[in-house]
């Protein structure tokens, strides 16, 4: 997995959000949101430019280039994660299962250090990068619905 130092080196042109199919609502929110501000705090570039509406407050910006929330199964999650891991030019972010299991940051770590990248159970994964790649990855997927 890209880390911060090795990220892709220009803008993503398109950012998708994918989450497990088989998340409750409530769920599925969740690890939208934790892969967003991760993703946003990633590539700072991504945030947009203030929004000030007609009485002249200012508003934080946001995403200009739209960020869709997707579905997919587990086997699905496991291929874009394999597809990330090998690829430079596309950087993902993931949200295992673990993550879910505790509020507590410290254990969630741990409960991950123990899992073999290949064996971790994906709630979600951001992708961010040229919107070809992004494209051919996810165009077959359906939005969360």
């Amino acid at each position: 997995m890209n880390t911060p130092a090795t990220l892709i080196s220009s803008s993503p042109e398109r950012c998708v959000i994918v989450i497990n199919r088989q998340l409750a609502a409530g769920h599925a929110a969740n690890a939208a949101a934790v892969l967003a501000l991760t993703l946003g705090q990633r590539h700072p570039s991504l945030v947009g430019a203030p929004l000030i509406d007609a009485d002249n407050r200012e508003h934080p910006g946001l995403i200009p280039i739209g960020i869709s929330v997707l579905v997919a199964d587990s086997e699905q999650l496991t291929q874009l994660h394999q597809h990330v891991l090998n690829d430079d030019e596309m950087d993902g972010i993931i949200f295992p299962v673990e993550g879910q299991r505790t509020t507590d940051y410290a254990a969630f770590r741990e409960a991950v250090a123990i899992v073999p990248t290949g064996s971790l159970e994906l709630l979600g994964i951001a992708l961010a990068g040229k919107k070809k790649i992004v494209r051919k990855l996810t165009g077959k997927l359906g939005l969360l619905g």
